[in-house]
């Protein structure tokens, strides 16, 4: 088992881990796909992430369940927010919050966690400042990445 300085959430069942640097924008990604149909938040900060028959389960650190950080606002409950939650997810998709990427990249290469592959998907400081992650990431979700 292995914690990570990352964000987890389940849209439409797929488990999505979104890592970055502090400050990129983990959290507040995690509560948009978290607010959305079929969302539901399973931990903030810290993902304690497990290889279970080939396969990676994440949930949150038992210090920080149902619990996320808005930066400006302190800490908050899933359930203050309106949030559903999940007590763990099977991961199918890591996404990595950079600062600058590319303009036209090459597709990434899978993340490697534990030993196993994932699909990934990058998303630069521009593509969230203009609203667009979500929509991007629904998108990797309808393409079959996952």
């Amino acid at each position: 088992m292995e914690t990570l300085h990352a964000a987890c959430v389940v849209m439409n069942g797929a488990g999505i881990l979104i890592r970055g640097d502090s400050g990129a924008g983990k959290s507040t990604l995690a509560l948009l796909l978290a607010d959305s149909f079929e969302g539901a938040l399973v931990a903030d900060d810290r993902v304690r992430v497990e290889a279970r028959d080939g396969r990676l389960a994440a949930r949150a650190h038992a210090a920080e369940a149902c619990r996320v950080e808005i930066r400006g606002q302190g800490i908050r409950t899933a359930a203050e927010l309106g949030l559903a939650t999940r007590e763990e997810a099977i991961l199918a998709l890591v996404i990595d919050l950079v600062g600058t990427a590319p303009r036209l990249p090459e597709p990434p290469a899978d993340a490697r966690i534990l030993g196993i592959a994932l699909p990934r998907l990058v998303l630069d400081r521009d593509v969230r400042q203009a609203g667009l992650a979500p929509l991007l990431v629904r998108a990797a979700l309808r393409k079959g990445w996952v």
